[in-house]
């Protein structure tokens, strides 16, 4: 555990940013760290790099003040690049590695550790988990406890993972005194979908594939059909878990067409096939039952090639 304003001392730019494609435990504790910041350290400069996300967390205070990264090495005396590695930071890496002083917070197997300080903790829930760990909770107000717990619910499933401990339990009961309407923020932000995004999960589930005796599962969409339900990677939430809940399966795959011949690759897992191992293989990260990662080939080479991967698991057990 650290202390995040011991750790940023006299430092007077402090950059935050998050890993690309962000969701909603990336945007939580990305957010809940840049308005504890501002808070608590009011003559500072304090930024906060997101790429763009879907508008549904626009719930959140001070998400208009997010900045777009724009791979510019930018001179900050401290970066706090939390749930990720650096590899993940996108066009926020420049920024990262030109920094006088990096922090790393996150809750990713798979990261080696990529900041002067490192806050790494697999076993936590969520990132946001570890941004309470690294503020003082006498500094917490209505908006700062939204956000976290916004992170917390999203990389929890509502709190049905694994990865949920008694200690996750506490801190969400601590952030709902806080009296934001917390029912609403689930609802808004974790299982309402568009019209569009519905359809598109339906048409994924329809068209999904049974593969490796039926312990695994896929679905996929290519650009083409993309582009006629006019979605984008923000559209692609909730997919991957709902293929997850196919009874009997133990790995689920799902699959969207970034440009030709490029796919980005999302894995869940019920505990029986460790999903990181598999992300690192191919280059990606993530956690045992939830990783993600690119790769490059038809569908069926990404298939086929993915299969090895977890056949290769099943015969080591």
């Amino acid at each position: 555990m650290i202390d995040i304003l011991e750790e940023i001392g006299p430092a007077q730019s402090i950059a935050i940013g998050g890993h690309i494609r962000p969701d909603g435990d990336c945007i939580g504790s990305c957010m809940a760290m840049y308005l504890y910041l501002k808070k608590m350290l009011p003559d500072r400069k304090i930024y906060v790099y997101l790429e763009e996300f879907s508008p549904v967390f626009n719930c959140i205070a001070g998400i208009d003040e997010i900045k777009r990264p724009d791979g510019c090495k930018h001179a900050h005396d401290v970066f706090i690049c939390i749930d990720c590695n650096a590899e993940r930071l996108g066009d926020s890496l420049p920024a990262f590695e030109g920094a006088k002083k990096r922090i790393n917070i996150d809750h990713h197997v798979t990261n080696p550790g990529d900041g002067d300080v490192n806050y790494i903790v697999p076993g936590a829930s969520s990132a946001s988990e570890l941004v309470y760990d690294c503020i003082d909770e006498a500094g917490i107000d209505v908006d700062i406890a939204k956000a976290i717990y916004m992170g917390i619910v999203h990389d929890t499933g509502v709190f049905q993972y694994s990865n949920v401990s008694p200690k996750t339990m506490r801190i969400a009961a601590h952030l709902i005194e806080f009296g934001f309407d917390f029912p609403k923020l689930i609802e808004e932000t974790f299982y309402q979908k568009t019209y569009v995004q519905n359809q598109v999960m339906g048409r994924t589930i329809l068209e999904s594939v049974l593969f490796l005796d039926k312990r695994c599962i896929v679905g996929h969409l290519d650009a083409k059909t993309m582009k006629f339900y006019g979605v984008t990677s923000k559209d692609m939430d909730g997919i991957v878990n709902q293929l997850r809940y196919t009874k009997g399966v133990d790995c689920a795959v799902f699959m969207y067409e970034v440009e030709p011949m490029r796919y980005k690759v999302s894995l869940r897992s019920n505990g029986v096939i460790d999903c990181s191992v598999i992300a690192a293989y191919f280059g990606g990260g993530g956690h045992v039952r939830a990783a993600g990662f690119n790769l490059e080939g038809t569908f069926h080479d990404v298939i086929n090639n993915l299969s090895r991967q977890i056949e290769k698991q099943y015969k080591e057990q």
